[in-house]
Order: C-alpha cells, then sequence, then structure tokens
C-alpha cells in the first residue's frame, strides 16, 4: 500500500500528548528471558511485529529429532539472532531458523561460530554464514568464547542472554572495537534486573550460571518497559522540522533510559528541539529557536538506528552533516546508508556514503513551497521493506507533500505510527 501524506500543523499552543508502545529492543530480550523464567511479567511490551515473531517463536515446544521444525521470523532480525541462541540450548529440540530473502542475505556467522566454540550444534541449509539453519539443542559445558565486538551487538546479546542457563556461565572476551555499546550495557541491566549478576572490565564480560540464582527468580518479578526511543526519533524530526513553538509530549520516557537512542535529547538541540523530562516519566518536545545553520558532524556508533531520521531532518531543514559510525547499516532491512543515498537523492540531495560514514551537503531547495498532491519526487519514496526508511522519510510532510510506498512495513516496529501522525495533522490517504 502507498500513501500520500499532507501536513495541517497544529495551533502552537496545543499539547498534544502521544503514547508509544514499549522499547523493541528491549521487549525482545525481556521475552527471551521470560521464556528462560516464566516468573517474569512483563508491562508495556512492544506491539511490533518483530515482538509478535519472537512470542509465536518462543512458544514452540516439543519437535521430534527426526522432523525439525520450521520457524519463520520473516524480516526481524533481533529475533533470528536471539532464536539462534535461544534454540541452541533447548535439549532435545530441533529447529530450523528461516526468514525472508532479505534475511537470507544478513550475516549470522559470527553468532554460529561463538556457539558451536560453546559445543553447541548449528549447521547451515543453504549459504554457508547465512540463514537459513538448523539447530539442535544441547547441553552446553564450555564456558569460554572470543567474539569480534565490531559487527553486530545483537551477537553479544545473544549470548549474554543464555548464559545464566549455561551449565557455567560464560566469559565473553571482546575483540576491537565495541558497536553499539548502549545495547550491551541494556542487556546487562535487565539481567542484572532479574537478580543476575554480571560483570564488565577490560573487554571481558562475565555472567554467572544459574544454580546461586535460584532464589532471586523464584518470586514474580514485573517489570514495565520503557517506551521507544527510536520510535520518538520521528517526532523529533516533525517538531524539528516545523515552526518554532510547536510541541507534543510523548509518554513513558525516562531521564536514565536504558535506550542508547536517548542520545536524541541532545542531538536535536542543534535543530532546536528542547525535551522537558515530567516526574511522571513523560517528556515534551518543543521547538524554541530556530536551528543552527551550520553543519553538523554526529558519531552515532552508538545510536545507528537513528541515523536515518538525522539524515532526512538535516535535509528538510537545508543544513549539511556528517554522519560517521554507521557501518552496522549496510546489514539491516537493507543497506539503508545506499537507500538514504538514492531516495534524498530523488529530492535533489547532494550527498555521499562509504561503508561507515554519510555526508550531505547544505541547500535551499525548500525556499518554494511544492503543491503537487503526487509529492515529491512524483514515483514516491521507496521504502526498501525498512520500516525505518518509511518513517524517517514521512516526516519531510511537514515541508511538502510526499508519497510513501509500501506504507505497511512501518508494522515491525511501530503498527499505529500513521494513525499518530494523523493527531498531529497529517492527512494521510491511500495512493491509487
Amino acid at each position: 500500500m502507498d500513501i500520500k501524506l499532507n501536513y495541517n500543523p497544529q495551533p502552537a499552543t496545543r499539547n498534544l500528548q502521544i503514547q508509544i508502545t514499549g522499547s523493541k529492543s528491549e521487549t525482545n530480550r525481556l521475552l527471551l528471558l521470560k521464556a528462560l523464567y516464566p516468573n517474569i511479567k512483563l508491562e508495556n511490551a512492544s506491539n511490533s511485529v518483530d515482538s509478535k515473531v519472537m512470542i509465536k517463536a518462543l512458544e514452540f515446544s516439543n519437535p521430534t529429532t527426526h522432523n525439525p521444525q520450521l520457524i519463520d521470523i520473516h524480516h526481524a532480525g533481533t529475533a533470528m539472532r536471539f532464536l539462534t541462541a535461544y534454540f541452541a540450548i533447548q535439549e532435545g529440540k530441533e529447529v530450523v531458523l528461516t526468514g525472508s530473502s532479505r534475511m537470507k542475505e544478513r550475516p549470522i556467522k559470527i553468532l554460529v561460530d561463538a556457539l558451536n566454540q560453546l559445543g553447541a550444534e548449528i549447521t547451515y541449509e543453504e549459504n554457508e554464514g547465512f540463514p537459513p539453519i538448523k539447530i539442535k539443542g544441547k547441553k552446553i559445558i564450555k564456558n569460554k568464547v572470543v567474539i569480534q565486538a565490531n559487527v553486530s551487538s545483537q551477537y553479544i546479546s545473544a549470548l549474554l542472554l543464555i548464559a545464566p542457563k549455561l551449565e557455567n556461565g560464560l566469559e565473553l572476551t571482546l575483540e576491537g572495537d565495541l558497536t553499539s555499546v548502549p545495547y550491551i550495557s541494556m542487556t546487562l541491566a535487565l539481567l542484572n534486573e532479574i537478580g543476575i549478576e554480571t560483570s564488565f572490565e577490560n573487554s571481558i564480560i562475565k555472567v554467572n550460571p544459574l544454580p546461586i540464582l535460584l532464589n532471586a527468580i523464584r518470586n514474580t518479578h514485573t517489570i514495565t518497559i520503557e517506551s521507544d526511543w527510536s520510535s520518538a526519533s520521528y517526532f523529533y524530526s516533525i517538531v524539528a522540522l516545523s515552526e518554532i513553538g510547536s510541541k507534543l509530549q510523548l509518554s513513558n520516557f525516562k531521564m536514565n533510559s536504558l535506550q542508547g537512542d536517548t542520545a536524541l535529547v541532545e542531538i536535536y538541540k542543534s535543530f532546536g528541539v528542547e525535551t522537558v523530562f515530567n516526574s511522571d516519566n513523560s517528556i515534551i518536545i518543543t521547538k524554541v529557536n530556530s536551528h543552527n545553520l551550520l553543519p553538523i558532524n554526529f558519531n552515532l556508533n552508538d545510536s545507528p538506528d537513528i541515523a536515518q531520521t538525522i539524515a532526512v531532518t538535516c535535509f528538510g531543514l537545508g543544513i549539511g552533516c556528517h554522519l560517521t559510525g554507521l557501518h552496522t547499516l549496510k546489514i539491516k532491512e537493507t543497506d539503508r546508508l545506499e537507500a538514504l543515498k538514492t531516495e534524498l537523492s530523488k529530492f535533489g540531495a547532494t550527498i555521499s556514503v562509504t561503508n561507515d560514514s554519510l555526508t550531505l551537503l547544505a541547500h535551499n531547495l525548500f525556499e518554494n513551497e511544492y503543491s503537487p498532491l503526487e509529492g515529491y519526487p512524483q514515483g514516491g519514496v521507496a521504502t526498501y521493506q525498512d520500516h525505518r526508511m518509511a518513517m524517517a522519510f514521512a516526516t519531510l510532510a511537514v515541508k511538502m507533500p510526499i508519497t510513501i510506498q509500501n506504507a505497511e512495513v512501518v508494522s515491525k516496529s511501530y503498527p499505529t505510527f500513521w494513525d499518530d501522525l494523523k493527531s498531529f495533522g497529517f492527512q494521510i490517504r491511500e495512493r491509487t
């Protein structure tokens, strides 16, 4: 489904409130922990398709060893990594994890190698190093492994989440520069919250085994999941692209967040956006002054998921940017760097990308108003089966009518996104 977006701004004094559901990153980690420790109770869990895929896969039980169960996780990259580790320790169970055509192009060799070194039994069904993979669940005795730290933090988190269930716990040595450190810290913090002891010193992470933790997780433990900062980024972009005085309120966000994308608070100050944290764990974001006209430079190594939003915001404001630390974006739902280059170029942007960076030059394209209802460019923005491409580019409707192709892709992380845009003054209709 393709949609057309137009924007009729609400009065600047309106205090709009939007409730964003729980962080997908936190939810998927906690869903796996809940499968291991059923006494965990979750509140404000993500309603994303990715989380629903996790729930469905974790409900699987009792396959025969002669007929492995096929589990299709579609486009859910987090689910692929976390479930690979989870099923590796499910003794007596045998599964084949597969996914979409794009998922079959996304590497998983580093995680599979690490698990196999620990004693798991995982093999490739098609191409070496890529899904689909066959997993025969086993009891894992070994507790020391080395893994590259500069590819995807999800590999590391997958190992950490199952570590307390290993016979002797886990000692994980990280080689190379760490990527997305906040996501590793998030995993360790969630383990700590349910009573699991961990340490992280000198590139070595240690997680204690289960036996000493029985009392700590025996009783029901309720965890309220913070709302998703990645999803909040699109509203930061809308406010940044709007007139001074525009504001909205977002619910269930914490000043001391586990999520790396809370970097938005500081980054969007460059675009004239101020964040106020309220005592009820809501935030108010307001366009308080004009944005900085000078080109900006950000290293997003700890928060790569907001790179698309920032790049589109900069383009919409006509300012240049140089974004680095983006090497993981090439193995996401699409090659996000090339996708950004292709789609922004359609609007006349001057943009270049490398394996880990993006450079956008300043421009004055938005001095004149655009009026075609079909949007500019006429064919609309291609989304490449990537939810973040759809949501990041949707914010440009503040500046002009725009068409988004395959708009339903937002369900991967934020199913109610288009409804929430309507409440902020966007008009959305299906393109025929």
